[in-house]
């Protein structure tokens, strides 16, 4: 047998894959250079080091082909794949400064050992053993053989990613054993951690001074953020804009058409034997479910009046969603509401790519095979390990556990749930032949067979022409943010922000999956004025308001956020200047409030109870200088605070000491998985992502 073959039999897919990743690498050489125009090769840079576009856009594909079942949309995937690659190559660059290498018995462990690459495609289906000297057969004919192109997908997908695997652990080991907690710092932070206080104290809050009467400049703004500058920096640039929507959705005029079109039908839908038929000929938007569902999986409008229907009777129409629908019912019948099946799966259609894996009358030959075998005693658990090419069922052979109805394709469903439990029989799916058991149901329900006629509804012609038009005109006369504003307006329209826009966003806060609006954000300059952008059922007029630039945030950016501290910080130097005492029942006297305590403070937690969150006069309330003497007045979160302590002690330990010290030293070592951060903020990055995409 030659080693292709030998490769085939245990693990097709391995050749699907190389095939599969081939044909894309080909296609894409022509066709990725010409996505959006852009004739660069390379998607950014890590540290110097090339992202080639053509090998990330084959990446890209494979997952889109992968994830296309579960609603993963392609950008996301970018987006992952991206922060992916410059990850690996940023580990790279610190694996060989450490000098962190794999050798060929160490490589040769990870590759035949428990968490071997090869595992999948060579594991015994009946014993669950991983055959680890097929494997190792099978890689080694095949780097005989000199077959280049098959030994390189090898590498890439298989031994290459394996090692990359290997010498990130070695490195995430070394980070951890670096990461040490001393002794006498653990006896520290577990005193910490038990000890309180009692204080007395006053507070006079800011609340007490309006804050129309204080003002805050733009100085004010760029003076704090100079003082601040850590912990307002940008670390990507961002542009601003704000823009007009004009609705392009359907008017009442055009509500009232479609209304009108669905009740013309309504008469024919009832009389109509074959509604299948009939639905396909007038173009409703529902398909015929020609099966049965309990009232409890009908997720539609007007339910109630639905089922309260005859057999044959009409409802409706009725807005479902967005479109106007009539109900039918066709039969009823006692369901059970969820039943458990076990299968063996004799699959003739690969549902990813929709490829024939067997001849028909091959696999209905085998699943008859089957049947017969196992009404002769033959176990159904070995057959099912053999046979069945459900993967996703076969680890609990072959059983699925109570599954509602309309969740399977047609025919297994009917099969599942309108007969009793006991009953075995081979069924035909578009996926294949299945031999079925039904192994238990819950009581049966009424269940409805219904049929929906559904007309979209969906805006005129002179609809979108009117709004288009609209859009269009207000685009042309706006000429600067003053005009922008001022014919917003004149057409009664409100002038909506949308900020933190970045170059490789794909959504837009407030508008949505815009891209097309994104890239002339950042292809124009600001006061820029758009052009209408067609987004859902809106024509969206922008103008490009501010930029905000990597590095310190600039003052009307940061203006929301700093505006309330800075305020704060002049409320509390007035009240600090009529806050005069020694005592601090003098204190209470000048700010017109009373002394008030607390007791129990936990100097691990800054929320004090009726007070808030105030980590500087926790801090001050385990000062022992104060133990008994009167502080300054400390500037808070919510007010000025003078405080007094009256006791420090500590609440008896509900830990001990030496498990305190191991599950901290697990969490600082937890400080692995932050590592990317900090490499990430030291590395020189380029990405040219926006260019492409």
């Amino acid at each position: 047998m030659s080693v292709i073959q030998s490769i085939r039999d245990r693990g097709t897919w391995i050749i699907f894959t190389i095939i599969a990743v081939a044909l894309i690498a080909f296609i894409l050489q022509d066709g990725v250079g010409r996505q959006n125009g852009s004739t660069t090769t390379t998607l950014g840079t890590v540290n110097g080091e090339e992202i080639g576009k053509v090998a990330f856009e084959e990446k890209v594909e494979i997952q889109v082909q992968n994830y296309a079942s579960q609603g993963i949309k392609r950008e996301q995937i970018i987006g992952f794949l991206w922060n992916q690659e410059v990850d690996l190559l940023l580990f790279k660059s610190e694996q060989q400064k450490l000098g962190i290498t794999v050798g060929n018995k160490e490589l040769n462990d990870v590759l035949f050992g428990n968490e071997s690459p090869f595992r999948q495609e060579f594991t015994d289906r009946a014993t669950g053993e991983f055959k680890v000297n097929d494997a190792r057969q099978a890689i080694a004919q095949l780097k005989k053989s000199k077959n280049v192109d098959q030994i390189n997908q090898i590498e890439k997908f298989y031994i290459a990613p394996s090692i990359e695997n290997r010498q990130r652990s070695k490195y995430q080991a070394l980070v951890i054993k670096g990461i040490q907690f001393p002794k006498w710092l653990a006896d520290k932070e577990f005193a910490e951690t038990n000890a309180i206080s009692n204080i007395s104290y006053v507070s006079v809050p800011y609340s007490s001074i309006i804050d129309s009467t204080i003002k805050v400049s733009n100085d004010d703004v760029a003076t704090y953020l100079k003082q601040n500058e850590a912990a307002y920096q940008v670390d990507e640039t961002s542009r601003n804009i704000s823009f007009v929507a004009f609705s392009a959705a359907p008017s009442s005029a055009d509500s009232a058409n479609v209304y009108n079109q669905v009740v013309s039908l309504k008469a024919d839908f009832k009389n109509a034997s074959d509604v299948s038929s009939y639905l396909n000929k007038v173009g409703s938007e529902n398909i015929f479910y020609n099966s049965y569902l309990s009232k409890n999986r009908i997720q539609v409008p007007q339910k109630d009046s639905i089922l309260s229907l005859p057999i044959g009777g009409v409802f409706g129409p009725y807005i479902d969603g967005r479109n106007y629908s009539i109900a039918k019912v066709i039969a009823t019948t006692q369901w059970p509401d969820s039943t458990s099946v076990r299968h063996i799966l004799i699959a003739t259609t690969n549902p990813q790519n929709g490829q024939q894996i067997k001849d028909d009358s091959v696999a209905k030959k085998l699943a008859d095979s089957i049947s017969f075998a196992i009404r002769g005693g033959a176990s159904f658990d070995a057959l099912c390990q053999q046979y069945s090419d459900d993967q996703g069922s076969k680890p609990t052979g072959g059983t699925i556990d109570m599954f509602p109805q309309a969740q399977m394709t047609p025919a297994f469903n009917d099969f599942s749930f309108a007969n009793p439990v006991g009953t075995k029989q081979v069924v035909k799916t578009e996926f294949g032949y299945h031999y079925v058991e039904i192994l238990k149901q819950t009581p049966k329900v009424a269940s409805y067979k219904i049929a929906y006629l559904s007309k979209p509804l969906l805006p005129s012609t002179e609809t979108i022409n009117s709004a288009s038009t609209a859009a269009a005109q207000f685009a042309t006369s706006s000429t600067d943010i003053k005009s922008f504003n001022s014919n917003a307006v004149k057409a009664n329209k409100q002038a909506l922000p949308a900020t933190n826009i970045k170059e490789n966003d794909f959504s837009i806060q407030g508008i949505g999956e815009s891209r097309a609006m994104v890239r002339w954000v950042y292809e124009k300059s600001v006061n820029d004025i758009s052009e209408p952008f067609e987004v859902e059922d809106n024509y969206l007029v922008a103008i490009i308001t501010s930029e905000d630039k990597k590095g310190l945030m600039g003052v009307d950016a940061a203006r929301p956020q700093v505006e309330g501290i800075i305020r704060d910080e002049k409320k509390a130097s007035i009240i600090k200047t009529t806050l005069k005492g020694n005592s601090l029942e003098a204190y209470a006297s000048a700010g017109k409030t009373i002394v008030q305590k607390l007791d129990s403070i936990g100097y691990v937690f800054s929320m004090l109870s009726n007070v808030g969150n105030e980590p500087k006069v926790v801090g001050a309330a385990f000062n022992k200088a104060l133990l008994n003497k009167v502080s300054e007045p400390i500037a808070g979160n919510t007010g000025v605070f003078v405080l007094s302590v009256n006791a420090l002690g500590a609440k008896p330990a509900q830990q001990d000491p030496l498990l305190y010290k191991e599950e901290t030293l697990q969490r600082l070592r937890n400080v692995m998985f932050r590592t990317n951060v900090a490499l990430r903020k030291a590395a020189s990055i380029k990405d040219n992502r926006s260019k492409v995409y």
